[in-house]
């Protein structure tokens, strides 16, 4: 456990959520929720007045209810670049997490609300984000994949089941060894799987986690021409 707890701003417009989600986080001491807020707005101003580690929020608050959470994690990321953002959402729809990413992985986690009850994976995309690491829920991912892959042209069109399955793994962040554990393989294996994916696709094995993540995912959203 780190000697200092991450900093934490949490924002929901509900406040039983806002305040059992707190609970959870502030259990053992890793993290201290500075400031819980209920719309964009306030989140803006607890930042500027916290300055927080990382900020948690919702992905729907008033006034509108569609894309505010996002429409922050973008407005906060302008103000500050160090800043990790998790944004969590009732919707596995792609492109919600898409929008989120549009302009760079670095430091955003997009998780279902489903997570929140998994406290273990929660703080785990807290630390990752604070450490500008980047998770997406792997429901998510897979419904990514899939989606690319039933396109004809499509390079994910290419690829065994068995390389489908390793690279929703390595989307949703996790290693090599997590991902041999996941599917019943060797760790072998699943290096094997992963070169033969990044052959497949055309990308470059990157020296990070986070930014090897960041490649899979630019790939499926924004396909070379």
């Amino acid at each position: 456990m780190p000697d200092t707890p991450l900093r934490v701003v949490l924002a929901d417009d509900h406040y039983l959520v806002r305040e059992g989600t707190r609970q959870l986080l502030e259990l053992d001491g890793q993290v201290l929720v500075v400031a819980s807020v209920e719309d964009a707005e306030q989140l803006m101003t607890a930042v500027d007045e916290h300055h927080p580690d990382v900020v948690i929020t919702d992905i729907r608050m008033p006034p509108t209810h569609t894309l505010e959470g996002v429409a922050a994690a973008h407005r906060l990321r302008e103000k500050r670049s160090d800043l990790g953002i998790v944004v969590l959402s009732n919707h596995a729809d792609p492109d919600y997490a898409l929008e989120l990413f549009k302009d760079g992985m670095t430091g955003f986690a997009y998780l279902l609300k489903d997570r929140v009850g998994d406290r273990s994976q929660l703080l785990a995309a807290v630390r990752a984000v604070a450490a500008g690491d980047s998770v997406i829920d792997p429901v998510v991912v897979e419904g990514l994949v899939h989606r690319r892959a039933r396109q004809e042209t499509s390079p994910l069109s290419r690829l065994t089941d068995r390389e489908r399955d390793v690279l929703e793994g390595m989307a949703a962040g996790r290693t090599n060894a997590a991902i041999a554990a996941h599917l019943h393989l060797s760790v072998s294996a699943v290096e094997k799987n992963v070169n033969s994916i990044f052959s497949k696709l055309g990308l470059t094995d990157e020296p990070t986690m986070h930014r090897r993540v960041g490649a899979v995912l630019t790939y499926l959203a924004h396909p070379p021409a």
